[in-house]
């Protein structure tokens, strides 16, 4: 076989060579990180370039690199940054950057079969179960994020109620289509889009009100279920939230596991990322009751610092994940030794027969730093989010719209007409944005518009806290004094 036939380097020596420095490359823009804006928007010119027709001659691996560092390192949305505060992004390792190559050349599947790398994905789950209380009889895996866990909570929960039989008459049979589940409105919108994916439609989903912590109002939820029964209707699932999106409220876990328990329904936590809250003894008793969930979902790739993408979900009863999901097939059919032996496989839980090994990056990542400083932190972020808003509050021009519970702080910058406040902030956290100091995003509170800083990069200190709130003040003053200007400021 001729060399150019191979997809194997033709010159490995030259091709390690560029391999170091493209690795080089990478350390030094993460060590450098602060050096740069958070975020900036990529030129019309650079865009028009990933516009090109296929190409059919090889391009030589040194100059694709160049375009890397050009034309698409510096446009990243920037959550590695410490000055990134929008959404509710982690800002990964270098240690889990190693772990990913690692990854990426071993070019796992890890659906199933008898292979190492479903080891160490079973030593994860064994650390979950450890670290939320969960029986030996629990079972997990690993997906994309909370999204596709909620989702696969929803399906577990529906076949529970109905049993496996659903999975052949789907659920137009014999009026089974009335089952209607319960959230507070403050979760997440992935809680609705999985009630829509399985088949349910998001009108069966009840968003209930908030008491006046956001948190899930106990009473009218209870309310909600009686009279859903009421009318006919199966109630099946209640879903508790361990962060709320807005604010990072966390529900009264152990209530809602009360009420579900009395009502005979599967409690879910979507704890996208609050839930590893349990790594830290200062956070860990706000989420009491997380220990009794049928299910939790949660992300590495948020406070636990995994890069993208590593999400989870943890179930108490491995048998009814198994329900849900086991499909044999002739051609996966397992054997108890050689390659195919080591049933059940994690496709036998989940959707996905084709997985990526994303354990390895999340075992790299807990072993190298540990539960302790993983959880230390944790609590930083917190603390940070206190620090926030201790300026905020002592600062006239600013002001404080909810609680700040875990580590989203929401708030707005007061101008001189109420009517314009709104427009106002909503340009500001465009100028933040572009201003490359600083990122937050915004969201809406009590109908007012607020800025949102959600603090989860473990690099952010009291600095960067510092610099966003002076550019707030800054480019707050500036828009106040010429409404609906644009004031960009060196990072």
């Amino acid at each position: 076989m001729h060399s150019q036939d191979t997809l194997d380097p033709s010159d490995w020596q030259a091709f390690r060579a560029q391999a170091h420095t493209m690795l080089d490359d990478m350390l030094d823009y993460t060590e450098q990180l602060r050096q740069r804006p958070v975020w900036q928007a990529a030129p019309t010119e650079i865009r028009a370039r990933f516009c090109q027709t296929l190409p059919h001659a090889p391009t030589p691996l040194e100059q694709l690199h160049k375009r890397f560092m050009t034309e698409i390192a510096p446009y990243v949305i920037g959550n590695a940054h410490p000055g990134f505060m929008g959404w509710v992004q982690g800002g990964g390792t270098p240690t889990g950057m190693i772990a990913e190559m690692l990854t990426a050349g071993l070019n796992a599947n890890v659906g199933g079969r008898n292979q190492i790398p479903l080891a160490v994905e079973q030593q994860i789950l064994h650390w979950m179960r450890e670290l939320f209380g969960f029986p030996a009889s629990a079972g997990g895996l690993f997906v994309t994020g909370t999204s596709i866990a909620n989702f696969i909570a929803v399906l577990i929960a529906r076949t529970t109620q109905l049993g496996t039989t659903v999975r052949r008459d789907g659920l137009n049979t014999n009026g089974l289509q009335h089952l209607t589940a319960y959230t507070s409105a403050g979760a997440h919108g992935c809680v609705s889009q999985a009630m829509d994916m399985a088949g349910f439609g998001t009108a069966a989903l009840r968003q209930i009100p908030m008491n006046a912590s956001y948190q899930i109002d106990q009473q009218a939820l209870t309310t909600a279920i009686l009279a859903d029964r009421q009318a006919g209707l199966q109630p099946f699932l209640v879903i508790g939230s361990a962060g709320t999106v807005d604010v990072g409220a966390i529900d009264d876990l152990t209530a809602l596991a009360k009420i579900a328990q009395q009502e005979q329904l599967w409690f879910h936590i979507d704890g996208a990322y609050g839930a590893l809250g349990m790594l830290s003894p200062a956070i860990a008793p706000r989420l009491r009751g997380i220990e009794l969930a049928d299910s939790i979902a949660f992300d590495f790739h948020k406070w636990g610092q995994v890069p993208y993408d590593a999400g989870y979900i943890l179930v108490r009863d491995q048998a009814k994940q198994l329900d849900t999901f086991s499909a044999p097939a002739s051609y996966l059919k397992r054997e108890q030794q050689g390659m195919a032996a080591g049933s059940p496989w994690p496709c036998d839980m989940g959707p996905d027969l084709s997985r990526g090994f994303r354990a390895l990056k999340t075992w790299f990542t807990i072993a190298t730093f540990g539960a302790d400083k993983l959880g230390r932190i944790i609590e930083n972020t917190c603390e940070l989010a206190q620090y926030l808003k201790q300026h905020i509050e002592a600062e006239s021009r600013l002001e404080l719209l909810a609680p700040v519970n875990l580590n989203i702080v929401c708030f707005r910058f007061l101008g001189s007409s109420e009517q314009q406040l709104d427009q106002l902030n909503s340009d500001l956290v465009i100028a933040l944005q572009e201003s490359g100091i600083a990122a937050p995003s915004s969201t809406t509170v009590n109908q007012q518009f607020a800025i949102r800083v959600a603090i989860v990069n473990h690099r952010t200190n009291r600095s960067d806290i510092d610099k966003l709130i002076e550019a707030t003040l800054r480019l707050g003053d500036a828009l106040a004094t010429h409404p609906g200007s644009t004031t960009r400021s060196s990072s």
